[in-house]
């Protein structure tokens, strides 16, 4: 899909509030709400929009501990681990990378006693690499520059 300066506009203000009235949205870039969503949908449609998500401050709801691990695959066969960790609600993110390792996660557990449980699994598919957070600086978010 070729995106014009309105779509592109359009992702902008999405990006800063996904929660924004289409109305309100149509205001700012003149058009009509109906019109917004119909550019939307389409971006929608098109996969240009993947989902909408919500941003949880980890730390109010228990989930003190933020682990980043590299895992090393002792096998070649990887469908097995990432049935795993797509079914793991600690892992938050996982990278297929080159480098180092052969995937890197995003951890997110409540407890130490958590995390070694979950690395003692780990084990099943390979050694790992293991680094903690000690300070989140900048969470991510959806804003994108797209102008």
């Amino acid at each position: 899909m070729e995106l014009d300066s309105i779509d592109v506009q359009i992702l902008q203000i999405l990006s800063e509030n996904s929660r924004i009235q289409w109305k309100d949205l149509g205001k700012q870039i003149h058009m009509t709400g109906q019109a917004v969503g119909n550019r939307i949908k389409k971006l929608e449609d098109s996969g240009v929009i993947k989902a909408y998500s919500l941003l949880i401050d980890s730390m109010k709801i228990g989930l003190s501990y933020t682990a980043f691990v590299i895992i090393y695959m002792k096998t070649a066969n990887h469908d097995a681990f990432i049935r795993f960790v797509t079914e793991k609600n600690q892992v938050h993110e996982v990278h297929r990378v080159s480098g180092e390792g052969c995937y890197h996660l995003k951890i997110k557990v409540s407890s130490q006693e958590q995390l070694n449980e979950f690395l003692n699994q780990l084990l099943e598919f390979g050694n790992y690499s293991i680094h903690l957070s000690i300070q989140e600086i900048k969470q991510h978010s959806s804003s994108i520059n797209l102008l």
